[in-house]
């Protein structure tokens, strides 16, 4: 990456300062790339794909690096550390999520991590409600359904499904993607909401009138439940066995959070006996999850590809955060979105 433009005086004097190597591990949006390829005193080299750098690649790349820009899938453990060397001043991760990165390994080396909270809560909410509705609704059943000769004729009983009119939602999680959650929903008609999490959250529950429960009184007064938290020690496993068999027979357990929170075998056994009624995932472990994995086989079980922020305004927004945090924590500036170690 180059910037544009560069008289041949400006050429000499770059040529006696040292620039600063930045290594990215992926293509990214381009209002980031414009904004690193802009930066006068960085030297950055760019793995040049949509898809995940080999691991090879990212040593070599990150060798002598003072800048990381990173995404979500690529593992900062203390092997690339090492490999990465005494220059490493920032990294930079292109989500919110940070549990990719070796976090107590990276402050005893003093390195500064940028992340971009904030900027996805929309688009994540919206992917949270849609995937919400066409689980309950059945929608991917109902547009196979079409394509393959089984609508026959109009049917009482077909394809029915479970609404939000007068229902009771769970959130595990009433952070900002939570709150942002529970105030598209309560236009549908949702008569309650319930919350839990490491603290009760009164003001931020307020707007809902939404009431603080333990975890198997949420699983088990829900109609729908929406896993929102953060994954950590705590939230590691929770949604296992105990939990899905609190659940109504009837509920809609859908997780937009991290893969790790939900035991999938666990949750295969709950939607292949009819424990719970259906299942709405926009993240697995691992992912890309195998195309012969269980869950893959059930009706009630809609999965996607992690595109929670997936959308051209977000992704280039969240790009140009990553790249202004790196390029912030490089100047030893304040960082836009520092995580404080």
């Amino acid at each position: 990456m180059r910037g544009p433009g560069r008289c041949p005086a400006f050429s000499r004097w770059m040529r006696l300062v040292r620039l600063m190597k930045v290594f990215v591990t992926r293509r990214i949006p381009p209002e980031g790339r414009a904004a690193l390829a802009q930066a006068a005193d960085c030297e950055v080299e760019q793995w040049d794909s949509d898809e995940p750098i080999p691991d090879k690649e990212l040593e070599r790349g990150v060798v002598g690096a003072h800048g990381l820009l990173c995404l979500l899938s690529d593992r900062v453990d203390k092997r690339l550390l090492d490999v990465a060397g005494a220059n490493l001043k920032v990294i930079s991760t292109l989500s919110v999520g940070v549990d990719h990165l070796a976090l107590d390994e990276i402050k005893k080396r003093g390195i500064r991590v940028g992340y971009t909270p904030d900027v996805l809560t929309d688009a994540t909410a919206e992917l949270a409600v849609s995937l919400l509705l066409s689980t309950c609704r059945r929608l991917p059943e109902a547009i196979e359904e079409v394509k393959n000769g089984g609508w026959t004729s109009w049917k009482p009983l077909w394809l029915c499904g479970y609404g939000l009119t007068h229902s009771t939602v769970g959130i595990i999680g009433l952070g900002r993607i939570g709150q942002a959650i529970a105030r598209r929903l309560k236009p549908f008609g949702v008569q309650r909401f319930l919350y839990t999490g490491r603290q009760p959250r009164p003001e931020d529950a307020a707007e809902f009138q939404a009431e603080f429960v333990s975890t198997p009184e949420l699983a088990a007064q829900s109609d729908f439940i929406i896993v929102a938290c953060s994954l950590t020690p705590a939230t590691k496993g929770l949604c296992n066995k105990d939990f899905f068999q609190k659940m109504k027979e009837t509920a809609v357990f859908v997780n937009i959070s991290r893969g790790d929170v939900v035991n999938q075998d666990d949750l295969y056994q709950a939607l292949a006996s009819g424990q719970i009624a259906a299942a709405g995932l926009d993240v697995t472990t691992p992912e890309p999850l195998p195309t012969s994995h269980p869950l893959l086989t059930l009706k009630n079980c809609v999965i996607l590809p992690h595109i929670g922020s997936a959308t051209h305004r977000t992704r280039n927004t969240m790009s140009l955060l990553a790249a202004n945090n790196l390029l912030a924590g490089l100047r030893g500036e304040p960082m836009p979105s520092e995580l404080k170690l």
